[in-house]
């Protein structure tokens, strides 16, 4: 299963290099860094549960 996402702040500051974790229900099921731009895809393994993006700011760029 191929999921886009694409991320942006309202501010405008870049995400660029941050964690960023798929999860299906609560369970991480793919690992990345937020690329300049923001779009990016995943490979998922398919399945049923519902889904949801994880990004940890408290380490990247501000």
């Amino acid at each position: 299963m191929n999921i886009k996402v694409k991320l942006e702040l309202a501010s405008g500051q870049s995400m660029e290099g941050m964690p960023l974790e798929l999860l299906r229900d609560g369970k991480v099921i793919g690992r990345a860094k937020v690329p300049a731009g923001g779009q990016m895809a995943f490979e998922a393994p398919s399945g049923a549960g519902q889904l949801a993006v994880r990004v940890d700011r408290s380490g990247g760029k501000a």
